[in-house]
């Protein structure tokens, strides 16, 4: 999957909100959160310290310093993709990197660029994801597929803003023309193969409400290209949105 590249100092890191650069200074960390040298967003469901970037052992490393939220980390294409727990931390190695998180109903995206990474994707991985080759292997039916595209339209939509307000289950429905009973159904249905598939944070249960576990869903699929700005097409799609398929 992986091709290292060379061992040595860190090289530089630069993190990008927003439109906004920040290039950070090996010799302390550097916050995120509500509060901190990247201040998100005024959003009470953040944390005043979310996470923390710094420099140890040659490498950078992102900290989950939070005690509730997680965040997703992927590589560029979302060829690799790591789940960040509260108290986990793993380092940054790859060239483009996305860190993805949701608080409340807002998701938000930081880009981690570093000039000279020490790891690159390997060139088998490259040509598949160039679309020489096509992989699907979560296997999502079309309806599924829509949903999701319609969950996180404000977010494939956006250009060059980190934050999006996801719309609500009725807002969605009503998006696609579909009754609430129908897109709640198709909901459980996708998150229930996913979750089979081992991607966390979408199991409904005690704490864990649909708000959130539709944050999740929109997480996980945009930092890992499983769906693009290229799908919003479908949902012009009248036929395929009147299709009646479980």
């Amino acid at each position: 999957m992986v091709e290292q590249a060379r061992a040595g100092q860190a090289p530089r890191l630069q993190l990008e909100f927003a439109g906004e650069w920040f290039t950070l200074d090996p010799s302390r960390p550097f916050v995120i959160g509500r509060e901190g040298d990247l201040t998100v967003d005024d959003n009470q469901y953040l944390h005043r310290a979310f996470l923390e970037v710094h420099h140890r052992d040659g490498l950078w490393w992102l900290a989950n310093v939070g005690s509730r939220l997680s965040a997703t980390v992927s590589s560029a294409g979302g060829a690799v993709q790591s789940w960040l727990s509260p108290g986990a931390r793993l380092p940054i190695v790859f060239s483009d990197a996305s860190i993805v998180f949701t608080a409340g109903p807002t998701t938000y995206e930081i880009g981690a660029h570093i000039d000279d990474a020490s790891f690159s994707l390997s060139t088998e991985h490259r040509r598949r994801s160039s679309g020489e080759t096509t992989v699907m292997p979560v296997g999502l039916t079309e309806l599924q597929k829509l949903l999701i595209v319609a969950l996180a339209e404000p977010m494939l939509r956006r250009d060059g803003v980190g934050v999006s307000e996801l719309p609500s289950s009725a807002a969605a429905a009503d998006r696609l023309g579909w009754t609430m009973s129908r897109f709640n159904r198709k909901l459980d249905n996708v998150c229930d193969k996913l979750d089979r598939m081992g991607v966390q944070g979408l199991r409904g249960g005690v704490g864990k409400l649909a708000s959130n576990r539709r944050a999740r869903l929109v997480e996980y699929a945009v930092s890992s290209q499983l769906v693009t700005r290229a799908d919003l097409a479908l949902l012009d799609d009248a036929a395929l949105r009147e299709t009646d398929e479980d």
